[in-house]
């Protein structure tokens, strides 16, 4: 049980971002301006790779060439069905990694102002463009390590798509979550091994608002809308969190 409420609590976090959001409403359409023009690009990418993942997906299987219908058609449909889950995880890693990039100040007005909203603290200067820059490289490489993780998942007989679908929410979940939070905790001197070890005795309720920020994202527009919510939330989160521990500034009692 402990499980599910402190995953569920991270997810609630998201909530609570538009519940602040939804106040300042032009925060919020400053938010989807840069989320919509790089879904515009990446969505089409996407398009063309839809029109021809049948004729990749028999590329990639050219042994099964001899094999007997329907095992063969069966195959092929099933990889197919994989590859469009790999790139659907791999489309989000970079849909997030370009959008925090290319939207930066925008993004980092929606925190700050967050973070004004929930109760005014002293903060340093954030990352800045060329860190965010850079992190949103990394976010967009990892994100396609695990694409390929989870199009070699595919392979796995009957469960290989299932088993696809969880393992890219879960793993793009936490690390969109680890991105989104670390801004706040960047902004108050914390590096990335601070961060870590904040964050360990709460990696379930991160994973809560990672995973479900992320299935959010695999909506039509949901990336455009929701961004600058989850932005939001994950100030929410990082402030709960940093009240939850007695050695910061801010009072933290360990989940489970």
């Amino acid at each position: 049980m402990a499980v599910v409420r402190d995953f569920g609590y991270g997810a609630q976090c998201l909530g609570r971002g538009w519940r602040l959001l939804r106040t300042r409403p032009r925060l919020l359409l400053l938010g989807m301006v840069p989320a919509l023009l790089v879904f515009c690009l990446l969505g089409a990418a996407f398009v063309v790779l839809l029109l021809n993942v049948g004729g990749l997906a028999a590329w990639l299987t050219p042994f099964a060439d001899g094999w007997v219908e329907p095992v063969r058609s069966l195959l092929r449909v099933l990889l197919a069905v994989v590859i469009v889950v790999a790139s659907v995880l791999l489309w989000t890693a970079t849909f997030t990694g370009l959008t925090l990039t290319v939207g930066d100040p925008f993004y980092e007005r929606i925190w700050r102002a967050t973070e004004d909203m929930i109760g005014p603290v002293p903060l340093g200067d954030g990352l800045g463009f060329w860190r965010s820059a850079l992190d949103g490289l990394k976010l967009a490489a990892v994100g396609l390590s695990f694409s390929v993780l989870v199009l070699l998942s595919g392979f796995i007989p009957v469960i290989g798509p299932v088993l696809g679908i969880v393992l890219g929410l879960t793993l793009s979940g936490r690390m969109l979550a680890r991105e989104l939070v670390s801004r706040a905790l960047e902004a108050r001197g914390m590096d990335a091994a601070a961060q870590k070890q904040l964050l360990h005795p709460y990696r379930r309720s991160v994973l809560g608002f990672g995973v479900v920020t992320q299935a959010c994202f695999l909506v039509p527009l949901g990336g455009v809308l929701v961004m600058p919510v989850a932005v939001a939330g994950a100030t929410v989160l990082a402030r709960e969190i940093l009240d939850d521990v007695p050695a910061l500034p801010y009072p933290v009692v360990k989940q489970g």
